[in-house]
Formats: structure tokens, C-alpha cells, sequence
């Protein structure tokens, strides 16, 4: 082995601004054509460095995609933990309650353009399926989907704790207000890109609604 080819797979030192424009490159490749789809070559040109150069960061096409999805996940699970500690964080009263948590999902349902192509390849990954690469799945769901669940159930957990809310499962419950409040099925012509503000509201105050007081009429309301 020579020495080039010991020093592959490892970033190398005083490149950062390589190695970033590669992972960009690549989140963007990645979302526009999948993770079958995409090549070195592509991903170079996109990066305008040579395939060498990205040889001495990645060994491969799948060390690349996991990074890629590694980071964006993380990055996107940190902008929801944000989200969820700005609007819960200091919820003290029932009357708070119902407005803080539809703050909280009208944020969750607004499109977040700079995480575009992140989502993108979320959704490369849900039309592969049987080709992603096997274990990279729990990786990704630990790093950014689970990640986010746990925060918010945690949230949860606390506001239960508080007498705010009537919680048997926490996690349970997280799961249960992220389905209702991103439920945009029959809304706009092109998905969520598509509402408008008061389309958003009005989404994101029914899942709440259905959240807190559930499907059916209760005594007195």
C-alpha cells in the first residue's frame, strides 16, 4: 500500500473547505437523483473538485451518503429540538397550553428551505427502499427521526408531570401529535410548499385540537 493510498478514506489536514463543499455537493446530488442514481464523478462536478480529492476524504460512495445523512440528519434534529424547546419550554398553564403547542405546529409544518435537499433524499430513501444500504437505516433513525421523537416526548413527559396534559405513553404521544399536525392530505395543489399561511394555521390548530381533546365529543363541549 502506498502512502496516497493509506491516507484514503481520512480527511486530510488543511482541506476543510474541501471536505465541506464535498458534503454539499453530495447532499444535493444525493436528493436530485438518489443514492443508486448518484456517482463520484457527478458529485465532483458538482463540487468542482476532482474524484482524487474525494478520495482522500470518503473511501467510497456509501462512506459519503452515510456522512451526508449522518450530519443533515443531526442538523435537522437539533432545528426541531430548538423548535420544540422555544415553544414549550415555558408552558406553565392550561391556558398557554393550547397556543403554545399550536405554535409548535405550525413551525413543524412550515417548509424549512435550507433543509430542502436533506428531505429530498429522505424521500430518495423511501422510494429505494430495498437498495439503501441496510444498516445505514438505523443509523439515520437514531440520529435524526428517534432523536426527535425522544426530545418531544420528553416534552411531553414534562408537561404531563405539570398536570397539563393526561399521558399514559409519552412516546406514544409524541408520535400521536406529529401524525395530526402534519396531516396536510387534500390541502394545496403541490403539498405543503403549496399553503398558505392561514392553510397552515388551520392544519396545525386541528391536529392540535384533535391532539388535546381527541375524536370524539366529550360532556359539556
Amino acid at each position: 500500500m502506498t502512502s496516497a493510498d493509506s491516507g484514503r478514506g481520512r480527511p486530510r489536514k488543511g482541506f476543510p473547505e474541501k471536505r465541506r463543499a464535498i458534503l454539499d455537493a453530495s447532499r444535493k446530488v444525493f436528493g436530485r437523483v438518489g443514492y443508486q442514481g448518484a456517482s463520484i464523478d457527478m458529485i465532483a462536478t458538482e463540487a468542482s473538485v476532482s474524484t482524487r480529492t474525494i478520495y482522500n476524504h470518503f473511501e467510497n460512495k456509501e462512506q459519503l451518503f452515510s456522512t451526508v445523512l449522518i450530519e443533515s440528519s443531526e442538523q435537522v434534529a437539533a432545528a426541531h429540538e430548538a423548535m420544540i424547546e422555544r415553544c414549550l419550554g415555558r408552558t406553565s398553564s392550561a391556558a398557554g397550553l393550547e397556543a403554545d403547542l399550536v405554535s409548535l405546529a405550525m413551525d413543524w409544518v412550515r417548509p424549512r428551505p435550507e433543509f430542502t435537499d436533506h428531505f429530498a433524499i429522505v424521500a430518495r430513501i423511501n422510494a429505494e427502499g430495498e437498495n439503501f444500504p441496510g444498516d445505514l437505516h438505523d443509523a439515520w433513525q437514531k440520529a435524526g427521526p428517534l432523536r426527535v421523537q425522544r426530545t418531544l416526548a420528553a416534552r411531553m413527559a414534562r408537561l404531563a408531570e405539570s398536570g397539563l396534559l393526561h399521558v399514559r405513553d409519552s412516546e406514544l404521544a409524541a408520535q400521536h401529535f406529529v401524525v395530526l399536525v402534519t396531516n396536510t392530505w387534500g390541502r394545496g395543489q403541490a403539498g405543503v410548499d403549496a399553503l398558505t399561511d392561514a392553510e397552515t394555521h388551520d392544519i396545525a390548530a386541528a391536529g392540535v385540537h384533535a391532539f388535546l381533546y381527541g375524536y370524539l365529543p366529550r360532556d359539556g363541549g
